[in-house]
C-alpha cells in the first residue's frame, strides 16, 4: 500500500468552511499522489481553536472546550472525505470529554466510515499537571482491508510494551501522530518509532505538527519532521527508514510499503528480535550485582 504522513501545519480559520477546504486539499494532496492511507498529527485538532476567537484560542481552558464543541462536526467531515476519496485515514486527534473525563482521541476512518477511536495512553507532564487531560480508553487493533493497523499517539510510542501488545494482536502497521514543541521531544518520539520498528519487525508512520501558532498556548511550537520507519533487515531500507521529509517543512511524506515483508521478517529475518522478544524474562531473571572489591595494596 501508499502510506502518506503529514507533517502539519497549524492555521488561524476564519470559519468553519475555511477548516472543511484546508482538510479537503490536504486529503485531495495526498490521495492525487496515490496514498491509501493517510495519517495526520496528535493535537492537529487544536486549530479549531480559533474558530472561537483570539480571547477563546488563547485561553487553554477555553480552547479546548470550543475544539471539543466542534469534534462531532470534525468526525463527519473525515468520514465523509474517506468514503469519497475511498481511502483511510487517521484524523487529527484533539481532545474529547466524556464522563467529565478529558482524553486525547485519535479516530480512524475508512471507505465505510468510522472505525474506531484509540486514546492516548500515557500523558505528558503537560497534559498531567497543567492541562488535566488524562488517559483514555483500552488500547485497539483496527483490524481493516489493508492491513491490521494500531496507534501510539506520540508520548506513547515511547513506551514498548504498548506497541509490542498490539504487534502481539497482530499490528503491521503502527501510527505515531506526535505533537512536539522542541526538537529533543522530536527525537524522543522519533527515536522511539524507530525502536518499535525495529523490535516488532513492522511499520511505523511518524506524523508531527510543525511550525508555530503563537495564538494557543497548547500549540505554540511545534518541531519536527513525517517519516516512515521500518526495520533494518533484508529487503528494508539498511537505515529503516522508508522516507524522512526535511524537518519543520510541511506537507506530506509518503512512501510504498510492502505488509508481506513484515510477515517475511518476523518469520526469517537477519535477526528475529519479534520472536525473541519473550527470552528477556528468562535473563533478567538471572539479573546479579557485581561489587568492585576494596582495593587493598
Amino acid at each position: 500500500m501508499t502510506i502518506a504522513a503529514a507533517a502539519y501545519p497549524l492555521d488561524w480559520l476564519a470559519d468553519w468552511a475555511a477548516y472543511e477546504a484546508k482538510a479537503e486539499g490536504w486529503v485531495r494532496d495526498a490521495t492525487d499522489q496515490g496514498a491509501e492511507l493517510l495519517v495526520f498529527p496528535e493535537y492537529g485538532a487544536m486549530e479549531l481553536a480559533s474558530l472561537g476567537g483570539t480571547a477563546v484560542a488563547g485561553d487553554l481552558e477555553a480552547a479546548l472546550h470550543e475544539v471539543v464543541a466542534h469534534r462531532a462536526q470534525m468526525e463527519a467531515l473525515f468520514a465523509r472525505l474517506a468514503r469519497a476519496h475511498d481511502v483511510y485515514i487517521l484524523a487529527p486527534s484533539g481532545p474529547v470529554v466524556e464522563g467529565g473525563k478529558r482524553v486525547n482521541r485519535a479516530s480512524l476512518f475508512g471507505p465505510m466510515g468510522l472505525i474506531g477511536h484509540q486514546d492516548k495512553q500515557i500523558m505528558t507532564r503537560f497534559e498531567r499537571e497543567e492541562w488535566s487531560v488524562s488517559s483514555g480508553g483500552d488500547l485497539t487493533l483496527f483490524e481493516t482491508a489493508i492491513g491490521k493497523i494500531g496507534v501510539a499517539v506520540c508520548y506513547d510510542s515511547e513506551f514498548p510494551l504498548l506497541a509490542r501488545q498490539l504487534c502481539e494482536m497482530g499490528a503491521e502497521i503502527v501510527l505515531v501522530p506526535s505533537c512536539t514543541d522542541t526538537v529533543a521531544g522530536y527525537t524522543r518520539v522519533r527515536v522511539g518509532a524507530m525502536a518499535r520498528a525495529l523490535e516488532n519487525q513492522c511499520v511505523v508512520v511518524q506524523a508531527p505538527t510543525v511550525g508555530d501558532a503563537m495564538w494557543c498556548p497548547a500549540i505554540d511550537e511545534n518541531r519536527g519532521a513525517a517519516a516512515i520507519f521500518g526495520p533494518a533487515d533484508r529487503g528494508w531500507p539498511e537505515t529503516g527508514i522508508l522516507a524522512q521529509g526535511d524537518m519543520d517543512a510541511s506537507g506530506w511524506v509518503i512512501a510504498r510499503v510492502d505488509l508481506d515483508l513484515v510477515v517475511r521478517s518476523r518469520a526469517d529475518g537477519a535477526v528475529l528480535p519479534f520472536q525473541h522478544w519473550s527470552e528477556q524474562s528468562a535473563r533478567i531473571a538471572k539479573t546479579r550485582i557485581a561489587r568492585e572489591k576494596p582495593f587493598n595494596p
